[in-house]
């Protein structure tokens, strides 16, 4: 009877745990598996310790940049190993933190690999090979998210050739470092180690930085990387790796011309492919899509009415409080109660130097749609905090539909954008229109105020900055 429960969730991650802590909230007798570590990528290798890491950069390289504010500090050391030293204290607070509400709120944790074996049993096999078979009465949860893509000739070894979870770890900044892939991982950390000292080459195969995001925000983004020494190749693929005496020799393919460029690092950042093999979803009977990424409807229920699927596994995009926004929902739709994936909108921010943030459509979305558009921008450069604290690139763009002023979406590239963007979120979410946030009162001086001042120029009413005639 013990190995009984009316709710199992298979991983520990953002989205896992999460389902978990809810599903133990409301009184629902949860067993949730976890195969390596509680918090999943997010907490253990992913989020968290690459924003700790991030934060570290960002102010050694601003105290070593103070000089124009008459703070000089010379001989500024960064000890790297001291760094991640750091970054693992928080990262041991966080996943402690989670186990401990899981347990808190009645579920029951069991490490090991799952493999679904009906829809409603689970087997479960420990580290040391002792396998135990579970029951769900009521639902199963997989929230096992994704794992990054290898390309042929580049396959990781951890020492020179690298993946995401080695490069929060290493243990001082590498003279010169390749990132094949210019997309959010990679640009994240190439940028904490370029603000170490790093020499940096950036390889893309898309024609532009940060595939999909607005290329008014990436432009930002792309200028402080050149101005910080880096190499950017668009439209390139890497095509060859050679590793010899601890350093690397990539090929690397623009518009059938070659050049090698030689490396101590190597770091492999081209995607995610969902964890949806060897769970025993085929034998239940779950249907995956083209991609691998499990089918589900707005109740994160799969074809199998048992069976539910949250977070990166379910689908893009690849967000952690997408996954845990999900993890609620399926919590909740399995307590009985009514709950469904309905959402206007789902933030996403980029922790580059300078953050990028957005929500909701963009202006080319809006206008593939048909819709008549207005757009209001505010820059940095003329926001008297964002002087203050020496931040002044980038700007807030806001997207309202012509006719009623309905806010369709906003575009943040600037200091604490990833903070900034929440205001937008809730207005999109509540069906604001652009005068709701133009006439609500902002403090000053804060950034917040540029969100404020972006939506009046939108109507024409801006102050801080000339309105279109």
């Amino acid at each position: 009877m013990s190995n009984d429960y009316e709710a199992i969730v298979i991983g520990g991650g953002p989205g896992g745990y999460v389902a978990a802590i809810r599903l133990g909230q409301l009184g629902v007798k949860t067993l949730c598996v976890e195969k390596e570590a509680m918090g999943g990528v997010c907490l253990n290798w992913g989020c968290i310790p690459s924003k700790a890491l991030i934060a570290a950069a960002n102010l050694a390289n601003k105290v070593r940049n103070a000089g124009h504010m008459g703070i000089t500090v010379k001989d500024l050391e960064v000890d790297v190993a001291k760094m991640q030293e750091w970054k693992e204290g928080i990262v041991k607070k966080l996943t402690g933190g989670v186990s401990s509400l899981v347990k808190g709120n009645g579920g029951t944790i069991a490490m090991g690999t799952a493999n679904i074996t009906g829809p409603n049993s689970v087997d479960v096999t420990s580290a040391d090979g002792k396998r135990e078979t579970y029951t769900a009465s009521k639902g199963i949860i997989v929230g096992t998210g994704t794992q990054m893509i290898t390309i042929p000739g580049f396959e990781p070894d951890g020492d020179v050739v690298i993946t995401a979870r080695e490069a929060v770890s290493l243990q001082s900044a590498p003279e010169s470092m390749l990132i094949i892939g210019g997309g959010v991982i990679g640009l994240e950390l190439g940028m904490v180690y370029q603000k170490l000292g790093t020499k940096l080459t950036v390889v893309e195969l898309m024609d532009q930085l940060l595939p999909g995001t607005d290329l008014d925000l990436v432009r930002v983004v792309q200028k402080h990387l050149k101005k910080d020494g880096a190499d950017i190749h668009l439209k390139s693929k890497a095509v060859k790796l050679e590793k010899s005496g601890g350093r690397a020799k990539v090929t690397i393919e623009t518009d059938g011309k070659e050049q090698v460029v030689e490396a101590e690092k190597v770091l492999v950042a081209v995607g995610f492919k969902p964890n949806s093999s060897d769970l025993g979803l085929e034998g239940a009977g779950v249907k995956l899509d083209e991609r691998g990424h499990i089918v589900v409807d707005e109740q994160m229920r799969t074809n199998v009415p048992s069976i539910y699927a949250i977070g990166d596994v379910a689908g893009m995009p690849y967000l952690a409080h997408k996954a845990s926004k999900e993890g609620e929902i399926a919590a909740e739709v399995i307590a009985g109660h009514k709950s469904a994936r309905d959402y206007r909108g789902m933030p996403a921010a980029i922790f580059t130097d300078p953050e990028i943030a957005t929500v909701g459509m963009t202006e080319n979305q809006a206008k593939a749609e048909g819709r008549k558009v207005k757009v209001g921008k505010f820059p940095f450069a003329a926001s008297g905090r964002a002087m203050a604290v020496s931040e002044t690139d980038g700007f807030i763009k806001v997207i309202i539909d012509e006719a009623d002023h309905q806010l369709l979406g906003v575009a943040i590239v600037g200091p604490e954008a990833s903070d900034l963007i929440s205001e937008s979120a809730l207005a999109i979410e509540m069906c604001a229109f652009a005068e709701d946030v133009a006439l609500t009162v902002h403090p000053h001086p804060t950034l917040g105020e540029g969100v404020m001042e972006a939506f009046k120029h939108a109507l024409g009413e801006a102050i801080h900055i000339m309105n279109r005639s």
